[in-house]
């Protein structure tokens, strides 16, 4: 998987505030996590203090690859490690949405205009019982919930919603694969 440094990535330069990473486009590198369990339902959270459900995701920090990315958002959103889950498979390239006007921080330098994100299919082999939103100093949700693959399209906030579009869309055929071994395995 690539690197991300703070020079050079996929021909943008980036910039750093901190350990928030900027490429020149303004878009913020960022992984998505579509964690399934065995029956392939997927993990859908909700924020904190908010109405609004969303798949984890975070930003990738300057230096790190996007699949370290995916661990470490993984551990601090709900509490899994790698050892927890399989990953099963990841987008091919980014997949970019830009914020709405109102949610862009224009005193900020860079300026961030949206995410672009990688996104990763995991299947869960821990215990339900293992999901935590303590592992960070700042939780990001407050409730997650099991449901249907393709039920976070229909939830997710409009301005994301094309990116989960093609991002699941992609995933699909994997989570499919990962459906019909479960129902394969019940039937033995």
């Amino acid at each position: 998987m690539s690197r991300i440094y703070g020079t050079i990535e996929n021909g943008n330069k980036i910039k750093t505030i901190g350990d928030v990473v900027i490429d020149s486009d303004g878009f913020r590198p960022n992984v998505g996590i579509v964690l399934a369990n065995e029956q392939g339902q997927v993990l859908w959270a909700r924020r904190v203090g908010q109405s609004a459900w969303q798949f984890p995701q975070g930003g990738i920090h300057e230096g790190e690859s996007p699949e370290e990315a995916l661990y470490r958002e993984l551990y601090e959103e709900v509490g899994l490690r790698e050892k927890d889950v399989n990953l099963l498979a990841c987008t091919r390239g980014w997949l970019r949405y830009r914020l709405p006007q109102r949610l862009i921080r224009r005193d900020n330098k860079p300026l961030c205009i949206g995410q672009k994100q990688k996104w990763f299919l995991l299947q869960m082999k821990a215990d339900d019982s293992q999901v935590s939103f303590d592992r960070s100093d700042k939780a990001e949700f407050d409730h997650w919930q099991w449901v249907s693959y393709w039920y976070p399209l229909g939830h997710v906030v409009a301005f994301k919603r094309e990116v989960y579009r093609r991002a699941m869309k992609e995933l699909a055929p994997r989570h499919a694969r990962l459906v019909r071994d479960a129902m394969a395995g019940d039937l033995l």
